[in-house]
């Protein structure tokens, strides 16, 4: 990818108006600040710098940009862990027993279903995250990386991180629509993060009920509408 090929896919990047990114190898170059309204950790600082190219799909928030061997992470939202599990708010039949699904493995599923084998583009912020992840905006094909797990409720706007107005838009729209996770009860990944030991990929469902039972916090409407039939049966 040219110099001017980059440019162009970064100012397009900045105005959310985001044609198609030319092909090329993985890029890590400098670009210029960003524009009034962007995250402050993509803003702040000298220079931002960009990556384009082909990326594989870590999980539903992260990519891996193989010819430069960097790991980016999408900026501004969160998702469940590949492990996590979550369970359908809806039972079937008599049974007590609620659906698992695997929230992590179709959050990172609808990521590679919009990466694909297009070109990749990724506006960066200045710091990186807690794993040494490089954390930016990215865009394939047109699309806004973030905005499209957000719509689909397979991700959520990060807890304490500056985001765009328009991606708590798209979080209420998948919320009230009950879109992918919004639909189960699922723990907060941050408490997920903080309390689950076994992170492999052979973990159970019943792990994640366990945790789910002592909970601190409840982020899907699925927790609201139990604590509700709970209140009507008692009045």
């Amino acid at each position: 990818m040219t110099a001017r090929h980059l440019l162009w896919a970064l100012t397009a990047l900045a105005c959310s108006c985001l044609p198609s990114p030319s092909p090329g190898a993985d890029i890590a170059r400098a670009a210029g600040s960003g524009q009034s309204g962007e995250p402050a950790s993509l803003t702040t600082g000298r220079s931002s710098k960009a990556i384009a190219g082909r990326a594989s799909v870590i999980d539903g928030r992260t990519l891996w940009f193989p010819r430069s061997a960097q790991k980016v992470r999408l900026a501004g939202i969160d998702s469940c862990e590949l492990p996590q599990w979550a369970f359908d708010a809806k039972r079937r039949g008599e049974s007590a027993v609620l659906k698992p699904v695997p929230c992590g493995a179709l959050a990172k599923a609808w990521l590679k279903r919009m990466v694909g084998d297009r070109q990749v583009v990724c506006l960066l912020g200045e710091f990186p995250d807690r794993d040494g992840a490089l954390k930016g905006r990215c865009v394939a094909d047109g699309h806004d990386l973030a905005v499209e797990m957000l719509r689909v409720g397979w991700a959520r706007v990060e807890t304490g991180s500056p985001v765009h107005s328009h991606y708590l838009k798209w979080q209420r729209y998948a919320m009230s629509a009950r879109y992918g996770m919004w639909s189960t009860y699922v723990l907060d990944m941050d408490e997920w993060r903080a309390k689950a030991i076994d992170r492999s990929l052979a973990r159970r469902p019943v792990a994640d009920s366990n945790l789910i039972a002592e909970r601190k916090y409840e982020i899907t409407p699925p927790f609201v509408d139990a604590r509700r039939r709970a209140s009507s049966s008692v009045r």
